[in-house]
């Protein structure tokens, strides 16, 4: 993990945590340090590692829908995942946007956040758009609940934050904006937005009903839910549904043109996708595997690489794999000679 940026570093230490030398938080003995996303509480995590780009004007929708894969003048029925392509349609990044007021809100890897924006810039023109960084304005916290039930925010005085009924909806109120996620392991999830300035108050206030708990036991849920993530290592490595933005319901194949838009059409209508982000297990391993490495197959050909990749406990680790699926269905996929455990995703892939 990176280090937090300034802002996160503020709030950590107005918390009382201290940065330790991975770039977490350092957990108080009460808090959830565990990897299993099994737990049975209700726990908040500090996700430092997303980054914001807000994009303003009158023509903004009108300029996100030329460049991204979903239908951008459907966020007014809430968040939506989306892609950002290259002419050749590969992916340079993942969003997770939502809209609120006169702003469009892009959620993705915090160190793609400056050279996202210039390519952005690159393409305004005309067009009556503004297009911010507001990593260090608007962070965000996830918060995570067992058995399908709300947290009981009233517990920490924040009586007016409503939890989202379903994935994707998003509700505004005086303290940020919450946003609903998919299910990971049983556990309903959502994003809480809010203002750097507000971030150390309603944080302090969500530790009297939530336990912190760690960002890489949150990339365990993301994984788990099958949601896939661009960083560094991975951009321009994938064409959307080789990632399943697909199943995801990240790409609008009836909204028109956009970046990269013939490369995706084409994997869409010419027939099953040949290569597919699959949920595997790996076993504890001196090593730490990283997204972008190389998988290979029983031939010990190149079989695909990892997208996203987080700790699980002692076990070993969660992956997102991305993979020729007629390698997977030869015999097994390995990292460094370990073989991926594979198991079914939370969605059905096409």
């Amino acid at each position: 993990m990176s280090s937090p940026s300034l802002a996160w570093q503020t709030v950590f230490n107005q918390l009382g945590l201290r940065i330790s030398a991975s770039g977490e938080p350092e957990l108080a003995s009460n808090a959830v340090a565990s990897q299993s996303p099994l737990d049975t509480r209700h726990t908040l995590h500090a996700c430092s590692q997303l980054g914001v780009i807000v994009v303003t004007g009158e023509d903004r929708h009108a300029f996100l829908q030329g460049q991204l894969t979903n239908d951008i003048n459907q966020l007014s029925a809430g968040a939506q995942f989306t892609g950002y392509c290259t002419a050749k349609g590969r992916l340079l990044a993942i969003f997770y946007a939502a809209q609120h007021d006169d702003k469009i809100m892009l959620l993705c890897d915090r160190a793609l956040v400056p050279d996202l924006i210039k390519r952005l810039r690159m393409y305004v023109l005309r067009s009556k758009v503004q297009i911010e960084d507001a990593s260090e304005r608007l962070l965000a916290f996830g918060v995570a609940a067992p058995d399908f039930s709300a947290p009981d925010f009233s517990a920490s005085g924040l009586t007016t934050w409503s939890w989202p009924t379903q994935p994707h909806q998003l509700i505004a109120t005086e303290h940020g904006l919450t946003i609903g996620l998919p299910t990971a392991a049983g556990l309903t999830r959502a994003l809480l937005l809010v203002s750097a300035e507000q971030a150390a108050a309603v944080g302090t206030q969500l530790l009297k009903g939530l336990h912190l708990a760690s960002s890489a036991l949150w990339e365990a849920l993301e994984i788990q839910a099958g949601i896939p993530q661009i960083v560094s290592a991975t951009r321009e490595q994938f064409v959307p549904q080789m990632v399943n933005l697909d199943a995801l319901h990240g790409i609008n194949f009836k909204k028109g043109c956009y970046t990269g838009q013939e490369i995706v059409a084409r994997t869409h209508y010419l027939g099953k996708v040949k290569r597919r982000t699959l949920l595997a297990r790996l076993p504890a391993s001196p090593q730490a595997p990283q997204p972008g490495d190389d998988l290979l197959d029983n031939q010990q050909q190149n079989a695909g690489q990892l997208v996203r990749v987080a700790p699980n406990g002692a076990d070993g680790w969660w992956l997102l794999a991305e993979c020729r699926l007629e390698a997977k269905d030869a015999g097994a996929i390995t990292w460094q000679g370990l073989p991926l455990h594979f198991e079914p995703l939370p969605y059905a892939l096409s």
